[in-house]
């Protein structure tokens, strides 16, 4: 049987399917062309991350298609239900990828408190003939230790990031439509661990008490930040979304930000992707990431293994 990974697998998940009998093919196969490359080549299993779309023209067109897989966690490239209402199975790798995320989201913090993104900008420019006045521009930085970070969706990434947050010293409030209260056991080099429980809250109460904001939600109609949103938040606010594009109004943002109702962002997923807004991309405020919050080679060995294991579970009994 064959595999098309598509966007890519990790080479222990190429091993782990190798050893199971499975043909993988990694040739990148341009979107149009996915149909006749399927179907004369009877790949049995479509891997994809986020680039690669499988919508009901594939499915319908490909009958030997057994197995669609999602290297991650959202899967809104994918039409899940019409796959598994003609029989195919759809899997994807939720866990696999969330410490990696987390890790980003404090990349972006720890950049926004320190201006690492405009200081990286203009240090290679200027630092030789200006760098008093580099260091007076870049002096009023923060630390989080001790700052309130307001989550908002507390499912495996946003646990992940509120263990992250507890490590340093940070105050951690949640809001979840789905999740009353959840227990964080965040863990030490050395085998010691606590557990701290944290109860979720209206997110109108993490708009009033965040010092920053992190978004982990699912692809939605709407905005979850637009301009009311932000009208109701902390003067001074920092924003990060590493979860999808289109789920903080970029336009609202950028006014919150020249208003100094937002301090700084920083974003790894857009609206428009993969041609993110000039506007956002020229932004000093705006610390950017090309949607690579799953993209450490843990991570990828982490997806590409599981995957391989829930297709043998699948295929191989």
């Amino acid at each position: 049987m064959k595999v098309l990974a598509n966007d890519g697998v990790s080479q222990s998940g190429i091993d782990a399917l190798e050893q199971a009998g499975f043909e993988v093919i990694t040739t990148k196969v341009a979107q149009e062309q996915l149909i006749n490359y399927i179907n004369e080549n009877e790949v049995t299993v479509i891997l994809v991350r986020s680039a690669t779309k499988v919508r009901k023209d594939i499915i319908d067109a490909c009958p030997s298609l057994k197995v669609i897989g999602r290297g991650g966690v959202g899967m809104d490239n994918i039409d899940v239900q019409y796959a598994r209402d003609k029989g195919i199975h759809v899997i994807n790798t939720p866990a696999a990828s969330s410490e990696s995320v987390a890790e980003l989201v404090f990349a972006h913090l720890f950049t926004g408190v320190r201006f690492l993104h405009d200081a990286n900008r203009n240090m290679p420019l200027e630092g030789e003939t200006k760098f008093g006045a580099l260091k007076k521009a870049y002096a009023g930085g923060k630390e989080l230790r001790g700052k309130t970070i307001g989550i908002i969706g507390f499912g495996r990434i946003g646990r992940a990031t509120a263990k992250v947050a507890l490590g340093l010293g940070m105050k951690v409030i949640a809001a979840d439509k789905f999740v009353d209260k959840a227990e964080i056991k965040v863990d030490f080099y050395n085998g010691q661990y606590i557990n701290v429980e944290i109860e979720t809250m209206p997110m109108e109460d993490i708009f009033k008490q965040a010092d920053f904001i992190t978004l982990h939600v699912p692809a939605q109609d709407g905005y979850v930040l637009s301009t009311k949103e932000f009208e109701q938040l902390k003067d001074g606010v920092g924003i990060v979304n590493a979860a999808r594009g289109g789920v903080i109004d970029e336009a609202a943002l950028i006014e919150a930000i020249d208003s100094g109702k937002v301090s700084f962002a920083g974003l790894d997923v857009f609206e428009n992707e993969p041609t993110p807004a000039l506007k956002v991309l020229m932004n000093p405020k705006i610390s950017l990431t090309p949607h690579i919050g799953a993209a450490t080679n843990e991570a990828q060995d982490r997806i590409g293994v599981e995957l391989a294991d829930q297709i043998k579970s699948i295929l191989k009994g």
